[in-house]
């Protein structure tokens, strides 16, 4: 008759012919444990799992996963761009030609690019009109009616401010100049766009000020900061670079960047 030992014994022995001794187990809930470990006869058979190295065909096909799956990114990466400027075009020339478009479907005229070319030196024609002196005077009456809406000159006024800033002409463009300050602790920089200048008068003499604004929220939402004209960092950057870094999120930023010494004068 066995013995409570020799059962012990025999049971020991079974456990070491089914769990191959110094392999490593993974329990259901993420933990491991040694096959050689006294507790291992307390846990349910389901919730043991041996690692085994992978065989030839299985590392095979991770590489080939691996490989396919940085090819594709890669696609992607390269044809993103691509598609969404070739998207943004179309839909840009789509729109501008439906402004005139109809015009010519009314006179049983179906060309299509014809509304968009006659919309483009319309735009033309405006900006060479609005250039004389009686564009302007026409411009400033059409203001003056605009801002006597309540909830219309809200809208044209911020709007008007977003196109000031890219306008070709230096006297009436909002960001006047590109600048670098030092913002938010020492050490840290932040890029903004001088807007005016002011004099601060102070006993001990007049101090030049010059009214940064720093983006925060891409282009139309920002802090304004009045900061000496002597602490201001010049870069050799134009407004319109100054623009597309901050649109692009500094992606387009230029690799070495040089500091040009303006004097100052009130």
């Amino acid at each position: 008759m066995a013995t409570p030992r020799d059962r012990d014994r025999d049971r020991d022995r079974d456990r070491e012919l089914l769990i191959p001794v110094g392999e490593t187990l993974e329990l259901g809930d993420g933990a491991s444990l040694s096959a050689a470990s006294p507790v291992i006869s307390t846990l349910p058979p389901s919730s043991l799992h041996l690692h085994h190295p992978p065989t030839g065909i299985e590392a095979f096909s991770m590489v080939i996963r691996s490989w396919a799956s940085t090819k594709f990114m890669t696609g992607c990466v390269i044809l993103f761009p691509i598609a969404i400027t070739f998207y943004t075009t179309w839909w840009f020339i789509r729109f501008v030609d439906g402004f005139f478009s109809p015009i010519y479907t009314h006179l049983g005229i179906d060309v299509f690019g014809l509304g968009f070319i006659t919309s483009i030196t319309f735009i033309f024609l405006v900006g060479m009109f609005m250039s004389s002196w009686l564009g302007t005077s026409l411009l400033s009456l059409g203001e003056w009616f605009i801002k006597k809406m309540p909830l219309v000159r809200l809208i044209y006024s911020a709007s008007k401010q977003i196109s000031a800033a890219i306008s070709p002409d230096q006297s009436s463009r909002a960001f006047k100049e590109v600048v670098i300050i030092r913002h938010p602790r020492v050490g840290e920089y932040a890029i903004g766009f001088i807007t005016s200048t002011v004099a601060l008068n102070r006993s001990t003499g007049d101090e030049e000020l010059s009214c940064v604004y720093v983006p925060t929220n891409h282009l139309y939402l920002g802090d304004i900061f009045l900061i000496s004209s002597r602490e201001l960092i010049r870069p050799n950057l134009s407004v319109r670079e100054g623009i597309e870094i901050i649109i692009s999120g500094g992606m387009s930023i230029p690799k070495i960047l040089s500091a040009v010494e303006v004097k100052t004068t009130l």
